[in-house]
C-alpha cells in the first residue's frame, strides 16, 4: 500500500524527480505498476536495485522489520535513501544508520507525511499564533473501526515493530515531536481489544511538557468518529474532526498532478475554535490549510540537488522509536497490582 498510494503517484508528481524502477514480486502490484507508470522498469530483487549507477534515491515501503537491513544496503551502495515509517523496530538501529548516512554523505530521510495533513498545519498555525493563549492540554487520534482481523496482512502479525503503536503512533508522535520537541517524560497503556488479535490494537500515551500534557490516542474499535484533535488553552479551545482528504484520494487513484485543489478539506470538516483575543470572544470554523504531500518530496529532492536541510530528520525519526520503546517499557513496568 505505501509504494502504490503515498509514494508512487507523489514521486510521479514532483518536478525533476523519475520513478526509474519499481521492485516488487506480487504478481498484482507489478499489473498496477505497469499500466499506471509504463516506463518506470520492474525488477524482483533488491540486489538489482543496488547494483544501479543511475539510480540516486531509493525509497524502502516495505515491512516494518525490514527498514533497518535493507536502508543500510541502500546506504552502503551510495544511495540516498527514504525509509517509510516507522523509522526503524529500535532506536538503536536508529542510531546506526544515522551515523551511516553521515560517514556515506548521503540524504537519510523517514516518510513522516503528516506533517503535511492539512488538518496538522491548521493545528500548527493556531499555536504558534497564540490563539487559545496559554496551551495547557492537547489530544491526538488516529481512530479506525475495524472489529475484524485481516489474514492478507503482515501487520497482523506478531512479527517486531508491528502493532498499532508502531503503524499509527509513529504518525501522532512525530506530530508531538514537531509541535514542542521532546517530552520530559512518557507513560502509556497499550493494551489488545480484539478478540483473538497478536498485536496491540489500542493505546493511550501520554507526554509530559511540564504545563502542557499532550495525549496521543488510536483504536481499531472506533465505530463512532471521535474528535482528531483537541487543543485546550486558558483562553479558548478548538476542536476538529476528521482526517486530511489525501490519502483518500490518493487511494481512489487521484493524483496532484492531474486534480486541482488538492488537499482542500470541505467546509464540513473545518475545526470549531472558542477563545477570546485582546477581550473580544471569537466562536465560529476555522477554514483548514491545504495539505500538501508533495512538499515532503520537494524537500528531499532540493536536499539532494541544492543542499537544502533535511526536514524529517534521522535523529527526529529516531527519538519517534525511542518514544515507543519508552511507551512500551511504561506499560510494562508500572501495572501495580491491586491486593
Amino acid at each position: 500500500m505505501a509504494g502504490q498510494i503515498f509514494h508512487a503517484p507523489i514521486i510521479s508528481s514532483i518536478e525533476n524527480l523519475s520513478l526509474k524502477i519499481i521492485q516488487t514480486s506480487n504478481n498484482a502490484s507489478i499489473e498496477i505498476a505497469r499500466q499506471r507508470y509504463p516506463n518506470a522498469e520492474i525488477v524482483g530483487s533488491t540486489s538489482e536495485l543496488l547494483i544501479r549507477e543511475d539510480l540516486d534515491l531509493i525509497v524502502v515501503a516495505t515491512p516494518n522489520h525490514t527498514h533497518f537491513a535493507l536502508a543500510k544496503a541502500a546506504l552502503e551502495a551510495d544511495k540516498h535513501v527514504i525509509v517509510e515509517k516507522p523509522f526503524t523496530v529500535t532506536a538503536d538501529e536508529g542510531f546506526e544508520l544515522t551515523e551511516i548516512a553521515k560517514l556515506r554523505g548521503k540524504i537519510l530521510t523517514v516518510h513522516h507525511n503528516r506533517r503535511w495533513d492539512g488538518d496538522f498545519l491548521t493545528v500548527s498555525k493556531i499555536i504558534q499564533k497564540g490563539l487559545l493563549g496559554r496551551l495547557v492540554e492537547m489530544e491526538i487520534r488516529y481512530d479506525r473501526y475495524r472489529p475484524f482481523l485481516r489474514s492478507d496482512t503482515w501487520k497482523e502479525e506478531h512479527l517486531p515493530g508491528t502493532g498499532i503503536l508502531y503503524d499509527l503512533g509513529s504518525h501522532l508522535i512525530d506530530q508531538a515531536q514537531t509541535l514542542f520537541g521532546l517530552p520530559e517524560s512518557v507513560r502509556a497503556d497499550v493494551r489488545t481489544q480484539r478478540l483473538g488479535g497478536k498485536i496491540p490494537d489500542n493505546f493511550e500515551v501520554v507526554l509530559n511538557y511540564g504545563n502542557l500534557k499532550v495525549t496521543l490516542k488510536a483504536g481499531m474499535l472506533v465505530r463512532q468518529p471521535l474528535p482528531h484533535y483537541t487543543l485546550l488553552g486558558d483562553k479558548g479551545s478548538f476542536i476538529k474532526y476528521g482526517m486530511d482528504v489525501q490519502e483518500e484520494d490518493l487511494k481512489t487513484g487521484a493524483m496532484p498532478s492531474t486534480r486541482n485543489k488538492w488537499g482542500i478539506e470541505p467546509e464540513s470538516q473545518w475545526g470549531e475554535i472558542n477563545t477570546e483575543i485582546e477581550g473580544l470572544r471569537l466562536t465560529g470554523k476555522v477554514e483548514s490549510e491545504a495539505g500538501d504531500y508533495r512538499s515532503f518530496y520537494n524537500n528531499v529532492r532540493d536536499a539532494v540537488l541544492k543542499n537544502t536541510p533535511i526536514k524529517v530528520t534521522p535523529t527526529q525519526a529516531t527519538n519517534t522509536i525511542k518514544i515507543i520503546e519508552l511507551a512500551m517499557r511504561s506499560q510494562k513496568e508500572n501495572l501495580l497490582k491491586v491486593e
